[in-house]
């Protein structure tokens, strides 16, 4: 690649060519677009070795010099690579990312965690802690568009389909990694980020390791304004800095962002730039040094070499430039690896801090119908001009459809184009456009031209739990919320969509700001011809839309439609007739049709209707249809005539008669007849226009009405055989309904009215269900039995079993099946008969079983069967099977008679016999009916077979199933042609069908024995109310009817039916017996009556009476009862059933039977009595765990149990009783739960009987802990459980098998660790990780119990990122760890293998490096001695509390680095103090010391406000730590030195004595070691300050005790008369003893220093370290005793007053001035109040602090001083009217003339400065009219 080092060269001087000869211009044009042999050879040199890197370079500039061609070209998304610097733009901003357009067209997104490093710390932080933080702005907040943002590029990606996308950080860090601190010089423009806002200033990063940038607040002032984004600049902000000044070799640059100082910058040799530093966006003088076709290359900077392309050349010059000719050029970009620079030389960008122009709004998507080319490149595109005058570019793929259809001669300059503006690139200022005729004409081409209510086609593009996204354009991308994926909710939307699959939807809402589309899927909203409504203004009364149901409560229902339009439908609008539970009948996601009642566009409040009969407003003529189907509103159940207008291949589509056939209906296939033949029958015989009488609508949801021909489903609704709703079903009830879905787990059956239900497989037939699908197929008629409801769930569980659901009789089911069946086949014949023309039809019609027939042999098949034809079977197959052809051998062209068995209407096929017995002369016989007779199986169809009498030869027709829910029969079940069989004659006449109907006889296995005892029993108990003359007390005899569990039915007499309870039989009842088992059915027994009793049957009811009562008499056979007084009467509808639960007492005894267990509710119904019932809750039925997994296995229905009562249930009608006594859940005793919740690494939640909850923790689960403690678990599973604890309600609970089973004495592996005491030093112990913090890991060792162990002790590898600890250490991971220590409050442990003999928990496959490396000692000891001294402080402080040990301090940052000396914890604590702003400003100065070593820890403690006032020296850093030169000595001695060596050794050992004397001679010097503290001390011994410095040298060390020896030794030697500065001494020893001591050591200082001081002082010195400290409980004691000790200082008052406030209490300061008053003298109390009222307006509350003022005014109105205070106060926060208020007051006061004076002079001051000209005059007309009153006075 020759040219390379030509285009990029690596600055210096150029050499000439060596040749003379110009190059062939054709030749350098070629070269010129040659991009794919550059960017090759580009990677080939990349992935060379570095000596051949160097080889080829030299050759590079040696053929650059031969090669003077310049190869300039835009930059393409190909030669974008990792690490390369680009200025860019940003184009638009979301809460979670930028996008930033880049030059040449190209674009990025920098993700919200590539702003910088504070703006990432404090997302982290507002993630942790899971609130909303108040300083952190969004980035929608921070950054608006048309910004220009420095930005390196972090990853370029490449998506599945081949498209790359670049991935950019603008975090200074990354983006200034080429700078140093050395190489900062003033006058540089760099990018940094806001990263805290101080008191004087900014902090701003600006990514330069060791620099400390400073932005003062002046400096920034103009910037803010101009922004306009707040009065203050946000942390995370991106400016652009212009540095000032330049300190302490670059550790320390001011910083300014003034917009006129930015703009004039320019980057200048004295800068000292080099190659790896340039950065983008710097402004350069440039000259340039060739014109080429594609650009300018040009020189900069005297030695760098960059290039203009073609883009960025100033469009008013275009390319007229000549070479040396020097202009302004900004930089676009820096290639990391080949060191290209792109220049610009675009007016917009040649002065920083501006933004580029931008596109106006409307022209996005414009298209153009001329556009000019102004110049074509041959391999990059287009630039055209606009019909506007601007430029625009087209890429080269844009220019036409593909490559073959690419002409390059129409793109001459001056040709003109059609094209469409399809982006705008604001780096380049210039429109992307394309001519592409599919852009051109796109619909859809960015998220602004998609409108709410549009129909869009899409792409699915992935499913995700939240719903499905869709492929609209490539650039528009919608969801599909899970809602709105269909009509109903999808559980498994994967089995209806597959990826790729296209979709039609319907845009719900569109906000192209947030590229945010919102589609739906549901088929009646898509197709819905409605209005959309997408705003409330359009939502006019009477309007009728389509919307969807997103909540259904008791109070109606809310409707939303498009746009978030949302509105109620109020209960009494959801129908016409009342809907108790709208939440029942509507759900979630459903579509319905609604009308506008009324609406409120400014509340956005719209009310709606479902209720549509109401007359619509009127509409246009046009419109008339769907105005009349709006109307037309059909009822379930209406019988309605059809006409066929459509045949579909799942349904007809008709229109009703009734209404001039202009409503729409549908009759799907399965819904023609009950029969699956019938319906394809049907379908296929019916054609447009037939008509169908008597159809009943089924449903009018939607767009249409759906109708069925059921005749089984019509006369169910006829007959209220129906449920409305899910409310009325019961269960035992027997529904028709009709196959809804037939999945593998079951049946759905739907029912009219649109309840629906599941049958399990179990439940689904009688015989074994291999596959649902061979027992049922969708659409078929069933009758199915309701066994079980689920109220919550809205549940069915139905049987459809033939034993189940038939009736009993199954000659009479099946007779009935039989007998529709041929009327409905009859009907067909009439449909087929009215067809005019001769038809094969018609000539079905004709055809009937047993009809002779005149037929020709046509054909002889291998298996025995004939062909046959003739005049009369035209155009039908007429065959005969082997068996019929009888024993004739036929062959073809022979005549022969036939008999007609079967005619197949669908299939056009009859079936012959040609046998002599079907075909001989049958005598006229008169049959009876259900007479019994033989009979052979002549044919088999799928409904019936065809028999033949056997006496007779008479052809019937038998049923093949007994009921509609009999469809599937073993192979030996089936019927077999010529098998003899009984049949039973029902229908004695030959009809049209031509056979006689029977039914197969007793003969055939009856399935219903057992069936038949129930039926007559209920049908028995359905007997009509019989009027009996019993009264109580009455004995009757009877038989024994029926034996139920519970009861036993006796006949009386013929007509009189009464009941026997279980508990009414026998006077002792054995527990465990069956009482009611001991009769048997026919028994005559003797009972007496006891009561009536009220029974409630609901089946062949309408359930539209559901309170049909029957009454029958209770009777008793107890012996006791017959022979004695009835001593217990029942009379059911007297006694409340409260009274007689009142008659059991809680811990009674009683026997009960049980009823059966109640699978959904977990609980065992049982009977006490005929008329008490009670319920066994599941954990209440047994101690023993296996029966209460199976309960209702253990307890069998009618058996006796002994129950405990232990209440009644909430609704009073039931006793709760418990079958193992009432349980106390006393600490120690054994119980069973139930697992309702699984909390990860915390334990169980479980239910106890009684309905208590109590809490295993994992450290409970088991005896050996596990990894995994939790896996076993699940919700309901029942387990032992052994009560640790039952205090104030809260249980906890053990499941350890040690607890549970002490005497088993199982290995206990992790035995059980309730207190500090039960560890012991060097005990292994395990436990789970509970958290990691910046202090260490935390490890719980048992529920109360949590130990830390500090980093150093987790692994022997040194970890910089404390990320690694997270993944390798996650919460909940078991470990071993071995105790290295134990105190009262605190246990220290260790995870090192060395300790544990386990491997280490950090894999050395990390490669870390090890913290017993040599070199690395130091550091470590040094870190434990800080991470215990911070454990100890943290200890001391927490209270011993666990939960104290994790909560952040607030004031604390975290160390920079690992092995800091750990002390700059607290250096910040200043910052956030609330003192005289006198010392906040001296403080400020102080922090410009950037990081001076970390003496300025020294105020870091609060030492006292005059303390903060002084400047501090700060060490200097040159001296580095002398360890690690030490340890470099050895190694250098190892080499034996020459004699030359050694003496220039001496002589820099000399120089080195002569510097060190020099230094300790200088005055300025700044101490180093304890010893230069001992002298500076010795000189001063009273400079308090000194003394200081060297505690502060001595913390730096985390050498506590030494500070303490300082300070001691300060006090002695500081003379007695220098108060101040002992007492500055004293607050310094208070300061470290908070942070460092503990409570006792502090209050010890606290005591002598009161004695030796002025008590006061100290007393407020400590108030104010416990108040910066936050420890704000101490500091309120304190105060106590300090209004107690100095009830007479005001100061104290006002001190705790300010206090108070700032803590928020600022009714205890209104308290506390009550008591203030009292305490202190008369004269004082004016003063008190006014400074309190100041210090309620600066903290607390305004308008107390107003009335304050107020009533001391009214009580001393001549006191000027709170006048003039009030004044002060109320210019600084009232508002303009009140300052005039109070100026209008003190003027009309009558004071003394010179006080007067003063107040006119302030408010003429306050008009001159806030008020008008007018209001000024007005102050000087009333302060003259006050001068004319006085003289007037004066003169009198």
């Amino acid at each position: 690649m020759p040219s390379m080092e030509e285009n990029f060269p690596r600055g210096g001087i150029q050499k000439k060519p060596t040749e003379g000869k110009t190059p062939n211009a054709k030749l350098e044009r070629d070269n010129l677009f040659d991009v794919q042999h550059e960017e090759q050879s580009k990677k080939r040199k990349r992935s060379q070795s570095d000596q051949g890197k160097q080889k080829k370079f030299k050759a590079d500039k040696t053929a650059a010099a031969k090669d003077s061609v310049v190869n300039i070209e835009p930059l393409t998304i190909e030669a974008v690579c990792e690490g390369m610097l680009l200025l860019g733009c940003v184009k638009e901003v979301s809460d979670y990312e930028l996008v930033v357009s880049l030059p040449n067209g190209l674009s990025g997104f920098v993700p919200v965690t590539q702003i910088s490093d504070a703006y990432s710390k404090m997302l982290s932080k507002q993630v942790a802690q899971g609130e909303l933080l108040e300083d952190l702005n969004s980035l929608p907040d921070m950054y608006s568009p048309g910004t220009l943002v420095r930005c390196i590029v972090t990853s370029v990606e490449k998506s599945a389909d081949g498209r790359r996308s670049i991935k950019l950080s603008i975090d200074p860090r990354k983006v200034n990694k080429g700078l140093n601190a050395s190489a900062l010089a003033s006058g540089m423009l760099l990018s940094g980020f806001v990263s805290s806002v101080e008191d004087h200033g900014y902090l701003i990063d600006i990514g330069v390791s060791g620099t400390h940038a400073f932005l003062p607040r002046q400096k920034a002032q103009n910037y803010i304004k101009a922004v306009k984004r707040g009065s203050d600049l946000k942390i995370g902000q991106n400016l652009n800095c212009v540095i000032v000044e330049v300190k302490n070799e670059g550790r320390v640059v001011r910083l300014s962002i003034d917009r006129s100082e930015v703009a004039a910058s320019l980057a200048t040799e004295r800068q000292n730039w080099a190659l790896s530093s340039l950065l983008p966006g710097l402004v350069v003088k440039a000259r340039v040094q060739k014109v080429a076709p594609l650009g300018i290359k040009v020189s900069f900077l005297s030695s760098f070499t960059g290039i203009v392309d073609f883009m960025h050349v100033d469009p008013e010059k275009s390319m007229n430039y000549s070479p040396d000719q020097v202009m302004k050029a900004c930089i676009l970009s820096v290639h990391p690896t080949s060191k290209v620079v792109r220049l610009t030389l675009r007016q917009s960008f040649l002065h920083p801090g501006g933004s580029p122009n931008q596109l106006s709004n409307d022209r996005m998507g414009a298209v153009v119908e001329e556009s000019t080319v102004k110049a074509f490149y041959k391999q990059f595109g287009a630039i055209f001009e606009l019909d506007d005058g601007t430029l625009a570019f087209a890429r080269l793929k844009h220019l036409s459809k593909n490559r073959k259809s690419f002409k390059p001669g129409a793109f001459k300059a001056g040709c003109k184009h059609k094209c469409r503006i399809i982006d705008y690139s604001l780096m380049d200022e210039m429109c992307i456009i394309s001519l592409k005729y599919q852009v051109i004409e796109a619909r859809f081409l960015q998220y602004q031209d998609i409108h709410t209510g549009d129909v869009v086609q899409g792409k699915v593009l992935a499913l995700k739990p939240i719903g499905m996204q869709v492929k609209v354009t490539d650039g528009i991308r919608g969801l599909v919320p899970s809602m709105h994926l269909a009509d109903v909710i999808l559980k498994q939307p994967e089995k209806k969509y597959n990826i790729g699959d296209e979709v039609q939807c319907r845009v719900l809402e569109c906000n192209p700001g947030g590229k945010k589309l919102i589609l739906t899927l549901k088929k009646s909203l898509v197709q819905s011809k409605l209005p959309v409504l997408s705003n409330y203004e359009d939502a006019k009364p009477g309007l009728i839309t389509h919307g969807f149901v997103v909540c259904a409560k008791e109070f109606g229902c809310i409707v939303k439609f498009y746009n978030d339009v949302k509105g109620l439908v109020p209960k009494h609008e959801l129908s016409s007739e009342p809907i108790s539970c709208p939440d029942k009948v509507f759900h979630d996601g459903q579509v319905v049709k609604v009308m506008v009642l009324k609406c409120e566009p400014q509340q956005e409040r719209l009310l709606l209707s479902f209720r549509l009969s109401s007359k619509p407003a009127p509409e246009d003529k046009k419109e008339c249809t769907p105005k009349k189907r709006q109307e037309v509103k059909y009822q379930i159940g209406e019988m309605v005539d059809v006409k066929v207008l459509k045949k579909k291949h799942n349904g007809l589509e008709v229109s009703i008669l009734e209404d001039e056939g202009t409503v729409i209906a549908w009759i799907p296939t399965m819904h023609l007849s009950d029969f699956v033949v019938n319906c394809k029958l049907l379908w296929h015989c019916l054609q447009e226009g037939d008509v169908l009488p008597r159809v009943m609508c089924l449903s009018d949801k939607g767009e249409h009405i759906t109708l069925s021909r059921k005749s089984a489903v019509i006369s169910a609704v006829q007959e209220e055989q129906v449920v409305r709703s899910f409310s009325e079903i019961q269960p035992g009830m027997l529904l028709t309904g009709y196959v809804r879905n037939v999945m593998p787990f079951g049946v759905f059956v739907e029912f009219p009215f649109g309840v629906t239900g599941l049958a399990p497989k179990v439940s689904m037939s009688d015989k074994f269900v291999t596959d649902t699908k061979d027992h049922f197929v969708v659409g078929q008629t069933v009758i199915a039995k309701v066994m079980s409801i689920d109220e919550e769930k809205q549940r069915v569980l139905l049987n459809l079993k033939v034993s189940e659901c038939s009736s009993g009789d199954s000659a009479a089911e099946s007779f009935a099946l039989l007998n529709q069946y041929f009327k409905e086949m009859k009907e067909i014949r009439n449909l087929l008969r009215r067809r005019g023309e001769p038809s094969v039809a018609r000539g079905l019609c004709e055809l009937v079983p047993g009809k002779e027939l005149q037929l020709v042999v046509q054909d002889v098949k291998e298996d025995g069967s004939a062909l046959f034809s003739g005049s009369c079977v035209t155009g039908l197959t007429v065959t005969a099977t082997r068996y019929h052809l009888g024993d004739k051998n036929i062959v073809p062209g022979e005549k022969t008679k036939a008999l007609v068995l079967h005619v197949d209407a669908l299939t056009s096929r009859v079936y012959v016999s040609l046998q002599e017995e079907l075909l001989k002369q049958r005598p006229k016989q008169r049959f009876t009916e259900n007479s019994q007779h033989s009979a052979i199986v002549q044919h088999v169809a799928e409904e019936f077979a065809i028999v033949s009498l056997l006496e007779t030869g008479h052809l019937a027709a038998i049923p093949i199933a007994s009921h509609f829910n009999d469809t599937f029969r073993f192979d030996s079940e089936k019927l077999k042609v010529g098998q003899t069989i009984s049949a039973t004659l029902k229908v004695v006449k030959v009809n049209d069908h031509g056979v006689l109907l029977a039914v197969q006889g007793p003969a055939k296995k009856n399935v219903f024995v057992r069936v038949r005892k129930e039926s007559e029993t209920a049908l028995e108990e359905m007997l009509a109310p019989v009027e009996h003359s019993l009264s109580l007390g009455d004995i009757v005899t009877g038989t024994v009817k029926s034996i139920k569990p519970t009861h036993v039915t006796v006949a009386i007499d013929d007509k009189l039916t009464g009941s026997i309870h279980a508990s009414r039989i026998l006077d002792e009842v054995p527990i465990g017996s069956f009482p009611t088992y001991t009769l048997k059915a026919g028994q005559k027994v003797t009972a007496r009556v006891i009561g009536g009793r009220d029974v409630n049957t609901h089946r062949y009811l309408p359930i539209t009476h559901p309170h049909f009562t029957q009454s029958i008499p209770e009777l008793s056979i107890r012996p006791s009862e017959i022979e004695g007084e009835v001593t217990e009467m029942l009379n059911l509808k007297e006694d409340s059933a409260l009274k007689k639960l009142e008659l059991y007492s809680v811990g009674q005894t009683v026997t009960c039977f049980v009823k059966k267990y109640n699978i959904l509710k977990n609980w065992l119904e049982v009977e006490v009595t005929p008329d008490i019932r009670g319920r066994v809750p599941q954990l209440l039925l047994s101690l023993n765990t296996k029966v209460l997994k199976h309960p209702e296995k253990s307890f069998k229905n009618g058996q006796a149990i002994s129950a405990t009562v232990t209440g009644t249930d909430v609704t009073e009608t039931n006793l709760c009783l418990s079958l193992t006594g009432i349980q106390s859940l006393e600490q120690g005793t054994i119980t069973v739960g139930m697992v309702t919740n699984v909390t990860p690494h915390v334990g169980l939640t479980m239910a106890l009987p009684g309905g208590k909850t109590g809490r295993v923790s994992i450290f409970h689960l088991n005896d050996t802990y596990t990894e995994n403690p939790l896996g076993d678990f699940k919700v309901g599973r029942i387990v032992r459980c052994y009560i640790l604890s039952n205090k104030n309600g809260k249980i906890q609970l053990s499941l350890r098998q040690s607890r549970l089973n002490p005497k088993s004495n199982s290995k206990v592996k992790d035995v059980e660790i309730t207190c500090i005491k039960d560890v012991k030093k060097g005990q292994l112990v395990r436990g789970y990780v509970k958290s990691i913090t910046p202090s260490g890991v935390f490890f719980g060792l048992s529920t109360s119990l949590l130990s830390r162990i500090l980093f150093q002790n987790v692994s022997p590898y040194f970890v910089q990122k404390h990320s690694l600890y997270e993944k390798y250490l996650p919460e909940g991971k078991l470990l071993t760890a071995k105790v290295l220590g134990v105190t009262e409050k605190h246990i220290e442990l260790s995870l090192l293998p060395e300790d544990t003999g386990m491997p280490s928990v950090l894999p050395e496959s990390l490669d870390l490096p090890r913290y017993d490396a040599e070199e690395e000692k130091g550091e470590a000891d040094d870190r434990e001695k800080r991470e215990e001294l911070k454990m100890k402080t943290k200890r001391r402080r927490g209270d011993s509390e666990s939960e104290q040990q994790e909560k952040p301090k607030k004031k604390k940052i975290c160390p920079a680095d690992e092995n800091d000396s750990g002390i700059e914890v607290y250096y910040r604590e200043e910052e956030e103090d609330d003192q005289e702003e006198e010392a906040a400003k001296k403080k400020s100065k102080i922090k410009k010391h950037g990081e001076a070593p970390r003496l300025q820890v020294s105020m870091g403690f609060t030492w006292d406000e005059d303390m903060n006032a002084m400047e501090m020296p700060a060490l200097n850093q040159k001296e580095e730590s002398s360890e690690s030169e030490e340890e470099e000595d050895p190694q250098s001695k190892l080499k034996k030195q020459t004699k030359k060596e050694k003496e220039l050794e001496k002589q820099k050992k000399e120089k080195e004595l002569c510097k060190l004397e020099a230094a300790l001679m200088d005055p300025s010097r700044q101490p180093q070691s304890a010893d230069d503290f001992d002298r500076l001390v010795l000189s001063s011994p009273n400079s308090s300050i000194l003394w200081l410095q060297y505690m502060a040298f001595h913390l730096q060390a985390t050498e506590i005790e030494k500070a303490r020896a300082v300070a001691e030794r300060a006090l002695k030697t500081i003379c007695f008369r220098e108060e101040q500065e002992k007492l500055n001494v004293w607050v310094a020893l208070l300061n470290l003893e908070n942070m460092y001591g503990t409570e006792e050591s502090l209050m010890k200082v606290f005591e002598r220093a009161v004695q030796y001081n002025e008590p006061l002082k100290v007393f407020q010195h400590l108030c104010d370290i416990y108040a910066n400290s936050e420890k704000y409980k101490q500091a309120e004691e304190l105060y106590h005793t300090m209004l107690k000790r100095f009830r007479q200082e005001k100061s104290v008052w006002l001190k705790y007053a300010s206090f108070l406030l700032k803590q928020g209490q600022t009714e205890a300061t209104h308290r506390l001035l009550e008591r203030a008053l009292k305490a202190l003298p008369t004269k004082e109390h004016v003063d008190v109040i006014s400074r309190f009222a100041q210090l309620e307006f600066r903290f607390g509350d305004p308008e107390h602090a107003k009335a304050l003022f107020e009533s001391t005014l009214s009580t001393y109105p001549k006191r000027t001083d709170i006048w003039s205070i009030y004044m002060d106060i109320m210019i600084k926060h009232g508002s303009q009217k009140e300052v005039r208020d109070i100026f209008e007051r003190v003027i009309h006061l009558s004071l003394a003339p010179k006080k007067m004076k003063f107040f006119f002079k302030r408010y003429l001051d306050y008009e001159k400065k806030f008020g008008t000209a007018e209001s000024v005059l007005a102050v000087k007309r009333a302060a003259l009219e006050y001068v004319e009153t006085k003289s007037s006075i004066a003169d009198t």
